[in-house]
């Protein structure tokens, strides 16, 4: 019987995501090992990683390509240079969560062509990316998406905080910002990371249209996309359960732990 080796994972960051895919990764996915973390606040992270079933080394970002072949990034969005180059110059995986920042680190694609890297991204905190990804391969018309959001899943927001809008005035659904996903982008880095998997999966950052609206009625990050393509119309609707971190999903973590079982599994279902 042939012996299948396991592949060593690496988180950067142990927040909301970050724990999660480490608690499940401990618990075992065949194929796969956690073999190390990195944090903002070492001592947190060697407290946490202490509890797990099998302790691992709490190290630099700089350092994770150094223990592992598959790194995911779960960290602030403004690190993701700092954790990606060294990964895809090592010619390794690196699952991005902070898809929006890929858009303005272009060279990272470049560093992964260049070396043999892999940058994979989640479908996250939104639906039917597999469906988006056939229609490319024809013709896309158009993509729009309106985003719903409770009051402190967007509180602080950059594009909020540039225009002076204070969310905690609002007391009814109203609409804060339209425009293409690139700008949702710049304007909301920690909020709409789910537009730029859109974008990327479908006609490009500049085509994808998106509305995001402020809305005290609802308590659940709410996502409706519209497709028009040449193969098929569709809409999709999904409504996430806000994490620990309202700013996040409680489906963005299971998303990624996700893609890292269908990475070896021996039957890998959708696109």
């Amino acid at each position: 019987m042939a012996v299948v080796s396991e592949s060593r994972v690496a988180i950067a960051g142990l927040g909301a995501v970050g724990k999660v895919i480490a608690t499940e990764l401990d618990k075992g996915i065949p194929g796969l090992v956690l073999t190390a973390v990195s944090a903002k606040n070492k001592e947190k992270a060697a407290e946490f990683v202490g509890q797990l079933e099998r302790a691992v080394p709490v190290v630099s970002l700089e350092e994770l390509a150094d223990h592992a072949d598959v790194i995911v990034e779960c960290a602030p969005s403004e690190l993701l240079p700092q954790i990606a180059a060294p990964v895809l110059a090592a010619g390794k995986k690196l699952v991005v969560l902070s898809v929006g920042a890929l858009l303005a680190h272009p060279e990272l694609r470049q560093t992964a062509i260049d070396n043999g890297g892999s940058i994979l991204v989640p479908t996250g905190a939104l639906i039917g990316l597999d469906a988006v990804v056939a229609a490319a391969e024809g013709t896309i018309h158009s993509v729009r998406m309106t985003t719903r959001k409770p009051l402190r899943g967007l509180a602080g927001a950059p594009f909020l905080v540039e225009n002076g809008i204070d969310v905690g005035t609002i007391t009814c659904p109203t609409k804060i910002f339209s425009g293409t996903a690139r700008e949702a982008a710049k304007g909301f880095p920690a909020n709409l990371n789910v537009s730029v998997a859109l974008s990327l999966a479908g006609v490009g950052p500049d085509h994808t249209m998106l509305e995001v609206w402020a809305d005290p009625t609802v308590t659940r990050n709410t996502h409706h996309i519209e497709v028009d393509a040449d193969t098929a119309s569709f809409n999709m609707t999904i409504e996430n359960i806000p994490s620990e971190n309202p700013k996040t999903g409680l489906i963005t973590a299971r998303s990624a732990i996700a893609l890292l079982r269908k990475l070896g599994a021996p039957v890998k279902i959708g696109t």
